[in-house]
Parts: C-alpha cells; sequence; structure tokens
C-alpha cells in the first residue's frame, strides 16, 4: 500500500515515521521533487535498485544546520553564511578518507522533516541516465508502485536541480550549475 500526503504540517510527523521506519518516497524540495530516505547502507541499496543507478554515484545527503555542525564533514566557514540553499557542495570527511555531497535546504517542510528525521538520502525522481520527472501526476504513475509514499505539493520549486560544487580541493569548481549563482565562492 502507497501512502500519499498533502506537503504541509499536519501530515509531517507520518511521512517522518515512514522515513525513520526505512521507508522510500518521494518528498517535494526547494528545488524539484526528490527521492528521499534516512541515511544508511540498506537505505542506499534500494535507492540504487529503483533508480537502476550506478553504486558508483553517491547521493546527496540532506541536513539541517546543527547535524552539519556536528557532523564528520569539513565544512568551509562560507558555507554557514551561504546555506540554507539550494546548493549542493562536495565536501571531505574530516580525517581525509571519503567525500560526502551535503545541501542545507532553503525549504520549512524539509527542515522541520529533517528535524524529526535526521539527515536524509535525496536523489532526483528519474531512473538514471534519464530526465527529472517534475509532474507530480506522472512521479505517482511511474514511482508510486517503487515507494511507500508521495508527498504532494502545489508550491513550485526552483524547477531545476541545485547547483553542485566540489569543494574537496581547491580551486573549488562548479560540477553542475542548477538553480543556485555560485560563482562567488570559485
Amino acid at each position: 500500500m502507497i501512502y500519499e500526503f498533502t506537503r504541509g504540517m499536519d501530515d509531517l510527523e507520518k511521512v517522518a515515521a515512514l522515513l525513520n521506519d526505512n521507508g522510500i518516497g518521494v518528498v517535494p524540495c526547494d528545488t524539484i521533487y526528490g527521492l528521499s530516505a534516512k541515511v544508511g547502507e540498506e537505505n542506499a541499496s534500494r535507492l540504487y535498485e529503483i533508480k537502476h543507478r550506478p553504486q558508483s554515484k553517491n547521493f546527496i545527503n540532506l541536513m539541517g544546520l546543527k547535524d552539519l555542525e556536528s557532523s564528520f564533514l569539513d565544512v568551509p566557514d562560507v558555507l554557514y553564511d551561504v546555506w540554507p540553499a539550494p546548493l549542493t557542495c562536495i565536501l571531505n570527511t574530516r580525517d581525509g578518507r571519503s567525500t560526502v555531497a551535503v545541501r542545507v535546504p532553503d525549504d520549512d517542510y524539509i527542515q522541520a522533516l529533517l528535524g524529526l528525521t535526521g539527515p536524509l538520502f535525496s536523489t532526483s525522481v528519474n531512473f538514471s541516465g534519464s530526465p527529472s520527472l517534475v509532474e507530480y501526476d506522472e512521479i505517482r504513475e511511474v514511482f508510486g508502485p517503487l515507494v511507500s509514499f508521495l508527498v504532494r505539493t502545489d508550491k513550485k520549486g526552483a524547477g531545476q536541480a541545485s547547483t553542485m560544487v566540489d569543494m574537496t580541493k581547491k580551486p573549488w569548481h562548479v560540477v553542475r550549475q542548477g538553480s543556485f549563482d555560485a560563482s562567488f565562492l570559485i
């Protein structure tokens, strides 16, 4: 059975409970709809399977500022002045052994959800190599049978993915130009 919700604080706790129970769902963000799940190995495997995505490509981690501050990531100070924003940054872990793509969404609903769940994986709603789906009815038809729940919104996001900047070594560079102008970081 698939659960459907309308974006809003009324169903926020139900959506959080499904995510905390390792459900995978479609959640609108400040950019586009995303496939979301709690950060964890099992959920990553399920997301790879749903998207038909190679495991060499990691997922974005959505985080609140408090989780970011207490994380194991090496976060440049400038990001605390920029986030929340439709900006994804690839950061080094403090030990320098790996990298993580992180985003702090500029979205009250997602921030409230993250407060109940902690960090979430997020990835565009599409099959690997295909364009992102942005219309709810199409998303429901294609991905409804593959996920635990869907959250619908009438609010329009930016309509394009976040800008992605690689901050793992200087000079930093834009990996993907999206809805955020990151030129001042480069």
